[in-house]
């Protein structure tokens, strides 16, 4: 038996045995491996093409430390598997060099970043190849090479060719230490994760792209896997943030009589006829008893008396100060203004109070809400807090009241009740109306399976029913109708930094905005001195005049150039297009080859960018599919989210001196050693805890097998390899091959060490089952593998070789042992064939002179048998 399929010609097995010295190993294949170019698949003539893709670091100064490697490896075990299955297997590696965390290193030293970064990822480069990955260094790329960031540029032109790029004034999170924009995921209990300030609001003009626009579709393709094979917890956390949700868009006209003035009026007519909400519970309208708006909505000033004008302005100030996720938390207590308009119920016909409350946010739907405090628990409170009244309109069904017919005397079918007056400051310490006799303590939320109350004609009906109803009802009167709304908003792609892409966009006095035009791009980054940003909110580029002023692609007149350079999210939405096209100059990336090589066959990455970068790749994806550049809409056929890696139960951190640096675990035990105890520490898409100590055991077992290779060479040829060995092997192969495809590398280790430990324990040097061992070995320990597999009398790389295949027969064995008990109790076993009938074991349990000493004279009344397990025989 031959498990490779590749066997060529065998040199002479060395007359002594040498030391395993994973140095001299590691450093004669990492040469090898470049000089041979090992690793650089033929991209055009490819006939089983793999793209495995791992998630390019941040080459920081410190260098890549254990995470990266748990990562890296483990993605490289997978591709160095399915290469020895025969696929031409490309594995790229790069560097998503711009951002923030480069520049304020660069401000901490003192040292222009365009310096900095060229000798971090030198270090990278150095770690990368010391850990012995399958990479294609022919493709190696940066995105702060003019050659990558010219196509980043090229594509913020096509999207806003497209219509997709748009500019406008936005309320964003300041930081004032660093100088620059934050994200909300970045704004955490009010403060910079990264430097711990206290976090502002500003208004910044800001580029956007519209990925609202694919919601839709980026929602749906989770569900269809024949575009993507992906880890649930991603698909989930990229479902959460597009949070889909149906309900209502309703309209809450102007009360005229309580507005001051024509102008006000006026001003809202222009607006819609009044304040446009969106909410998921239309059948709750009846009981919006006020509404709030967000500080910044623009019908503020329309709705806001000139006696409350001065009290709404000195609010609406303090709120601009604020961080828009401190706005959101909802534990805090919440403040508000009323601004003295009301609003009229479109179910009622009541006027209600409009307030505008911190809490409430422009970017989320529309920047006003209906507040129903019966049945919300922050509405709840604010009523509470101000005195505004809570009206409860769905009750447990059980007490639910039954519906009432619609009052003839209505005409337009409107409910005969009415609310008590919302303009006054009523105490809600006590409900209103039926279903509400009792005081009310708390919001009822928990009432999807609830009945409608105090909701004139649709009293009865049950929420589901009662949401579509009134929603119908709501449009035939003009005031709603049914809509689907989504949390995800437009992705701001400004930074008011230095370290990155310029957005390739030149004002004009004459001509506004004009996109730089594609053959002068790349719009170059110049290296400066003084990049640190300063409290303006423009970026440190508009201070170098020579720079700034740029004629217009236009007229020729002089302009200005954009000074805000585009987030690193949009550098790392591409780079997998880029991969296999780095040597092409006219294009961002080549037609043939990314028809055969994308989407991406295999990505492994790390659970933080599970939402945003996954997001944006997707959807910068299906813009350039829609664009008529790319085939295909979904860039990752499969996603699989790695683990996290402790130190001896702990989260690494410098603050507690616990990070493993790779450099020094790799200069005394190997890169291979280390490789395997990475993906031997536990489950891969889980993590696991590192323990120095630990490390010794997959040495000790990779110095057992190096033995058993050397007795292999040394010892003549068998014929064949016995039978219990011969069935280990074959198991063996089967749970590695099984380990391996789902990525749970540390049980397909297990599998190895228990059939080395066969090997040894049968005393089996059989060529064919070492060489078996080595090709299965090799994914994890690349360099010890290749060594060994030239020892074995080998030509060439060992990823040259084949998988080794199992023979299911000789899986399950043909032997089993029977637990022979005499009335109950064990008295010995016998081994059988495996099924073997109940006679058979009965005649074999007779012979056997242990269980024969409790039966012989004795009468076997019953006999009771669990096939391949157990015969038990009661006597008497």
């Amino acid at each position: 038996m031959n498990p490779s399929k590749t066997r060529v010609k065998q040199n002479p097995a060395p007359t002594h045995e040498l030391p395993y010295q994973p140095d001299v190993v590691e450093a004669k294949w990492q040469a090898r491996w470049a000089e041979r170019h090992t690793n650089e698949p033929d991209l055009d003539r490819a006939s089983r093409p793999f793209y495995n893709l791992m998630m390019f670091p941040y080459p920081s100064a410190e260098g890549l430390h254990v995470g990266n490697m748990f990562a890296f490896t483990g993605a490289d075990t997978y591709g160095r598997f399915k290469r020895l299955q025969g696929y031409d297997v490309f594995e790229p590696i790069g560097y998503d060099a711009f951002g923030i965390h480069s520049e304020n290193y660069a401000i901490a030293v003192g040292k222009n970043p365009g310096k900095l970064i060229p000798e971090n990822i030198a270090n990278f480069r150095r770690q990368l190849k010391s850990i012995g990955g399958m990479f294609d260094w022919r493709h190696e790329l940066s995105t702060t090479d003019p050659a990558y960031y010219k196509w980043t540029q090229w594509l913020f032109l096509q999207l806003l060719k497209a219509g997709k790029a748009y500019r406008k004034a936005a309320a964003v999170n300041w930081c004032p230490k660093d100088q620059t924009v934050l994200a909300n995921e970045q704004v955490i209990d009010g403060r910079c994760e990264r430097c711990g300030t206290v976090v502002e609001q500003r208004t910044l003009e800001q580029w956007f792209f519209r990925i609202t626009d694919y919601a839709d579709r980026l929602l749906a393709n989770l569900d269809d896997p024949s575009k993507m094979d992906w880890s649930q917890s991603t698909t989930l956390a990229q479902r959460n943030w597009l949070g889909r949700s149906e309900g209502a868009e309703i309209v809450f006209r102007a009360d005229r009589e309580s507005l001051r003035g024509r102008a006000a009026a006026e001003a809202i007519s222009q607006r819609a006829h009044g304040i446009r909400v969106f909410t998921t519970r239309p059948d709750t309208v009846f009981g919006a008893t006020f509404m709030v708006l967000a500080p910044e909505h623009p019908l503020v000033d329309a709705f806001t008396a000139p006696d409350r004008k001065a009290e709404v302005d000195s609010y609406r100030k303090m709120v601009a100060a604020k961080d828009l996720v401190s706005r959101k938390v909802g534990e805090r207590e919440k403040t508000g203004v009323f601004t003295g308009g009301r609003a009229l119920n479109p179910a009622t016909g009541e006027p209600i109070p409009v307030w505008i409350a911190d809490y409430v946010l422009m970017e989320y739907g529309t920047g006003a809400i209906m507040s129903v405090p019966g049945h919300d628990e922050r509405d709840f409170e604010f009523a509470r807090r101000y005195g505004l009244p809570i009206v409860r309109v769905v009750a447990e069904r059980d007490s639910a009241t039954p519906a009432s017919p619609p009052d003839p005397s209505r005409s337009d079918g409107a409910p005969p009740a009415r609310h008590p007056d919302p303009s006054r400051a009523v105490s809600p310490e006590r409900g209103e109306g039926e279903g509400a006799e009792a005081p009310l303590t708390e919001a009822y939320v928990d009432n999807e399976n609830g009945t409608l109350v105090n909701s004139g004609q649709f009293d009865g009906l049950r929420v589901p029913e009662a949401k579509r109803a009134i929603t119908a009802w709501l449009a035939e009167r003009g005031a709603g109708k049914a809509v689907i709304n989504y949390r995800l908003h437009d992705w701001c792609i400004s930074r008011q930094r230095y370290w990155g892409p310029p957005i390739p966009i030149i004002y004009c006095e004459e001509h506004g905005a004009v996109p730089v035009p594609e053959k002068d791009l790349p719009v170059l980054l110049p290296l400066i001195d003084d990049f640190r940003p300063d409290d303006t909110g423009i970026s440190p580029l508009a201070r170098h005049e020579e720079w700034y002023f740029a004629p217009c692609p236009v007229c020729g007149k002089r302009g200005r150039r954009e000074t805000d350079v585009s987030d690193t999210f949009l550098d790392s939405s591409w780079y997998y297009l880029r991969y296999p096209s780095t040597e092409f100059d006219d294009r961002a990336f080549d037609a043939a080859r990314t028809r055969k090589w994308l989407p991406v066959t295999s990505y492994i990455g790390g659970n933080e960018h599970a939402v945003l970068h996954l997001l944006y790749s997707r959807f910068i994806t299906m813009v350039l599919h829609e664009l008529g550049h790319l085939d295909f809409e979904e860039p990752f056929r499969k996603f699989r989210a790695h683990g996290l890696i402790v130190k001896d139960g702990s989260k690494m951190s410098k603050s507690r001196g616990n990070v493993v640096i790779p450099d020094e675990y790799i200069a005394k035990w190997g890169a291979d050693t280390f490789r395997m105890y990475l993906m031997f520490l536990g489950p891969f898409l889980e993590g696991g805890d590192f323990r120095d100590e630990g490390i010794s055991g997959p040495r000790r077992f990779l110095e057992k097998v190096w033995a058993l290779v050397g007795e292999a060479a040394r010892t003549a040829p068998e014929d064949e390899a016995r039978h219990n060995v011969l069935v280990k092997y074959h198991q063996t192969v089967k749970r590695v091959t099984g380990g391996l495809e789902e990525l749970h590398y540390n049980t397909a280790i297990a599998a190895l060490m228990e059939f080395v430990n066969t090997l040894r324990t049968e005393t089996c040097t059989h060529r064919d089952m070492v060489e078996g061992l080595v090709l299965m070995l090799a994914p994890f320990a690349p360099h010890f593998a290749e060594e060994s597999w030239e020892r074995l009398g080998h030509e060439g790389s060992i990823f040259d070789a084949r998988w080794p295949e199992w023979d299911e027969a000789l899986v399950v064995e043909d032997q089993v042992e029977v637990v022979i008990q005499v009335s109950g109790k064990t008295r010995g076993r016998v081994s059988v064939p495996r099924d073997a009938e109940q006679g058979a074991v009965l005649a074999a349990a007779q012979e056997d002179a242990a269980v024969r000493r409790f039966t012989e004279g004795k009468e076997v009344r019953k006999v009771v048998y669990v096939p391949n397990r157990l015969l038990n025989l009661v006597v008497g």
